[in-house]
């Protein structure tokens, strides 16, 4: 009975977490949308940088944006916040459900580093609120007054995490750490930077005092940056369903070419928002990106034993493979698994038989062969002679 309470903790935080990263994405781009289409005309009140109007839903909208903040305070204002506090909130629950409690089967590769469950979790965690101070430092400093150079850094400074990550954890386990690193700072960037500027300023008009515009110029670059990580965040976050992205031993460059595929695709959008000339270049760079990210799937672990058994001559004696499978498999895949924590076999998939095997080919090829997903940190001790022996036999067996 606990194991089915904690996969349905497991089910409903993942629930919550999809909500509550859809209002907040949607509002961050709403927003970004809005502040590039805005236009000035005459007649605006004093202060402002523009307006816009939009219709939705049956109704006319008519927005006005003010450089610092209005000469005095309305009687109502919407505060934006509670999307970005609920998706982090959410997802740090799930992260400590699914992978601090499953640790040495979803974060830990003894193949990597001999690590315990507390000593995995202990580096997560740390490793997410140095990485916040790291980043919110290299924005204030010197660095951060020039927006190209501190996207360029940025960049560096995630990769590196990225490359320090996977020599700490499995592939899946450095994948999510990376996301889970780049969603920590953009939830910190809106509790700790645009929230506490914003009251600032509110404070101000209150006081009767002028707002520093300094306040607002720092809230927009953090909200622009939260702008340009989304669409990384989000293929991070989804890559633990993909071998090919986190199991073939590439997660350094896959993470870099996927932050530069994800900030072209928004600097288009947010170009064409703001009238300004399209940049068609960025959907060569995008796809140029994705390219690369499949070539480097390609050239994963087993490459070697794929390749050498692509034209055996002579086929694998299935008892061979049976053996492997029911040894480094079955334990998990199983009717009833005999991992502790698995109430039923992992995405339903069951091999204890020969036709179950046989049947999940294609699947067994992409977890264990052209990636090294499954076992998941090899916690079964697959060895490499036994990837080849599923290689040679998958080959044929998986078309």
């Amino acid at each position: 009975m606990e194991t089915i309470v904690w996969e349905w903790v497991n089910f409903m935080l993942r629930w919550l977490h999809v909500i509550t990263a859809i209002a907040w994405i949607g509002s961050s781009f709403y927003f970004v949308h809005l502040d590039a289409s805005l236009k000035k005309r005459e007649r605006l009140p004093k202060g402002t940088s523009g307006e816009a109007w939009q219709i939705h839903g049956g109704g006319f909208y008519h927005m006005v944006k003010y450089n610092v903040a209005p000469a005095e305070m309305p009687d109502e204002l919407t505060w934006f916040k509670w999307e970005a506090y609920a998706t982090w909130i959410s997802g740090f629950f799930l992260l400590v459900v699914l992978y601090y409690r499953g640790a040495d089967l979803f974060m830990i590769d003894q193949g990597v580093m001999e690590l315990s469950q507390w000593q995995a979790v202990a580096i997560s965690v740390v490793t997410l609120v140095l990485g916040w101070v790291a980043y919110d430092r290299l924005c204030k400093s010197p660095v951060g007054k020039n927006d190209t150079g501190l996207a360029l850094a940025g960049l560096a400074m995630l990769v590196l995490a990225a490359w320090g990550f996977s020599e700490v954890f499995s592939g899946r386990g450095a994948m999510l750490q990376v996301g889970a690193l780049i969603g920590t700072m953009m939830a910190a960037n809106v509790a700790m930077i645009i929230i506490p500027n914003q009251k600032k300023v509110v404070a101000d008009l209150l006081a009767g005092k002028e707002p520093d515009p300094a306040l607002g110029k720092e809230a927009k670059q953090r909200s622009l940056h939260n702008n340009y990580l989304t669409l990384p965040v989000l293929f991070l976050m989804i890559s633990n369903h993909y071998p090919l992205a986190f199991g073939t031993g590439h997660i350094p460059a896959i993470v870099a070419l996927v932050l530069v595929v994800g900030a072209t695709i928004r600097h288009f959008f947010n170009s064409r928002h703001a009238g300004k000339p399209t940049p068609w270049w960025t959907w060569g760079v995008a796809v140029a990106g994705v390219v690369g990210i499949i070539w480097l799937s390609a050239l994963g672990p087993n490459a070697d034993a794929v390749a050498s058994t692509a034209h055996a001559a002579e086929p694998v004696d299935f008892a061979q493979v049976e053996e492997v499978v029911i040894s480094r498999c079955s334990m998990c895949h199983a009717e009833t698994p005999g991992w502790e924590g698995l109430a039923t076999a992992p995405k339903g998939v069951r091999l204890e038989t020969p036709e179950e095997i046989t049947r999940h080919a294609g699947e067994i090829r992409m977890q264990a062969v052209f990636s090294n997903a499954m076992p998941p940190g090899n916690i079964t001790m697959i060895t490499p002679e036994e990837r080849r022996v599923l290689a040679a036999w998958t080959a044929v067996a998986a078309k």
